[in-house]
């Protein structure tokens, strides 16, 4: 990067300018689009309980949380994002929205019972710090839900002019890397699970080992638990 370049700086400006256009997506990507099977896909594997939404937008993904009982604390590196997110608050005392970046959170050391971070670890500097900073605020044995841009998602030509040495704000990875980050950092794999195109039917990927499913993926979900 070069020395004029600030990360931080650029990714809070872009994310602002594009508040009103994730505004208009977010309730029909979580209702009935790609992000339609986060909320089932937590219950599953997180009790009740505190917990953290590390890249929350607009917040609609918090709001649905804090509807199945979670009491939540969403974050996001926009001041445009969290202030939409704070309109959703109301009377719901189990919902709160912060600013703040996915490399230093504000928050205390193992404050929440688990986390949920879907495809805005891609959106940090240093992917490595902004995961060591996820499990710092867990509690040990806390579950963190992550969701990551798969190969066959749109959204991945945010990181393309990276290949002319032009800066860009996405860090995208495959499947198989964040799991392996993972790994390395003090962190088990629980479950994982796609989210695919429509033309991708179950029948069709239903015999293939998971590297090949993780291939046709829009979206790859993780379940990893802090050792």
């Amino acid at each position: 990067m070069s020395e004029t370049f600030n990360w931080h700086k650029e990714a809070e400006r872009q994310w602002d300018s594009r508040s009103d256009m994730w505004g208009e997506k977010s309730r029909t990507m979580w209702e009935e689009g790609s992000r339609k099977s986060i909320v089932p896909f937590v219950k599953k594997y997180m009790p009740a309980g505190t917990i953290a939404d590390l890249g929350c937008g607009d917040g609609y993904g918090s709001y649905l949380l804090s509807k199945e009982g979670y009491d939540v604390t969403g974050v996001d590196l926009s001041k445009d994002m969290v202030n939409k997110a704070n309109q959703r608050v109301n009377d719901h005392s189990q919902l709160r929205f912060v600013q703040g970046d996915l490399a230093d959170l504000p928050f205390e050391d193992e404050q929440f019972d688990g986390g949920m971070a879907v495809n805005s670890l891609e959106w940090t500097e240093v992917p490595a710090a902004g995961l060591e900073e996820m499990k710092r605020v867990l509690k040990p044995g806390g579950r963190l839900c992550i969701g990551l841009l798969g190969p066959t998602a749109m959204p991945r030509v945010n990181s393309y002019r990276r290949l002319y040495g032009e800066e860009v704000i996405c860090n995208t990875m495959m499947p198989w890397e964040l799991q392996q980050l993972a790994v390395e950092n003090g962190w088990e794999v629980i479950d994982g699970e796609g989210v695919y195109k429509r033309g991708v039917e179950p029948h069709l990927i239903a015999d293939l080992d998971e590297d090949l499913k993780q291939a046709l993926t829009f979206m790859w979900l993780f379940i990893l638990e802090k050792k």
